[in-house]
């Protein structure tokens, strides 16, 4: 069984740091391409960043791009995403999800979501 819990989201203020962390388990975590997606009310999923676990390739949305870096953990099937020089336009409820992207992975694959509010 496929599970994805993330945690580490919270309240920061503008300019401030967050790390997300997604741990993974229930499948070869090696083998799939992790996605960190993001969703605010009344709007569609928005594609972050992807790793390609195997290689570890990234790709970022140009909204997060030189802010935003994912990285994994292969030994702790753990994904992460470290968020610096926040801004409120990143307030969202972030997923991580297994697949690649963009866009958006299906929904079969997704976790819980953790909170990020940037706010002052």
């Amino acid at each position: 069984q496929v599970q994805l819990v993330e945690s580490g989201g919270g309240l920061v203020q503008p300019g401030g740091s967050l790390r997300l962390s997604c741990a993974a388990s229930g499948f070869t975590f090696n083998s799939y391409y992790m996605t960190w997606v993001r969703q605010t009310p009344g709007k569609g999923p928005e594609w972050v960043s992807t790793i390609a676990t195997g290689g570890g390739t990234t790709t970022y949305a140009d909204s997060v791009k030189g802010r935003f870096t994912i990285s994994i953990d292969n030994a702790k099937n753990t994904l992460y995403l470290q968020m610096n020089s926040l801004k409120p336009e990143d307030t969202a409820l972030y997923y991580c999800t297994r697949g690649g992207g963009p866009p958006p992975p299906l929904r079969r694959y997704w976790g819980q979501g953790t909170q990020v509010t940037v706010s002052s």
